[in-house]
């Protein structure tokens, strides 16, 4: 029995393959059709123009409040009593730019103490406190 022979019996493979290729390709062109607009797409934006002219504002002093254990006050080194030291919150908060309150309490001061006085701050609307330390342990 003699088999025909139809050329591709038995011997390796020599056509290629090529769909896999194509879908890559059709995958690619897509992306890049799609990409290719919004490459070319520009965005017009007014950029603020710089004036080396032009002077800051004189930085506001902070208030520096001074808190002792005994529950006394010394607002810029000075001793104010606690009306004193609310009328000067309020007359603080009505600043434009406010300044910024920075307490220093002793660490034995009781935390009620302190509370009590950024309860009195936020009453009179002060919204820049802040808390100093000596970083001494």
């Amino acid at each position: 029995m003699a088999m025909s022979s139809g050329g591709n019996s038995g011997g390796p493979m020599s056509e290629i393959n090529v769909t896999p290729l194509v879908d890559v390709m059709l995958v690619l062109l897509i992306i890049f059709m799609i990409t290719a607009p919004l490459m070319s797409h520009k965005v017009q934006i007014d950029l603020p123009k710089a004036n080396p002219n032009t002077k800051d504002e004189a930085p506001v002093e902070p208030m520096d409040l001074a808190v002792k254990p005994d529950g006394t006050y010394f607002l810029n080194d000075n001793e104010v009593s606690e009306a004193e030291l609310k009328a000067q919150f309020a007359v603080a908060a009505a600043k434009s730019p406010q300044p910024e309150l920075q307490i220093r309490a002793d660490r034995t001061t009781e935390y009620k103490v302190v509370k009590k006085i950024l309860g009195d701050a936020k009453e009179a609307g002060m919204v820049h406190v802040g808390f100093m330390s000596t970083g001494k342990e």
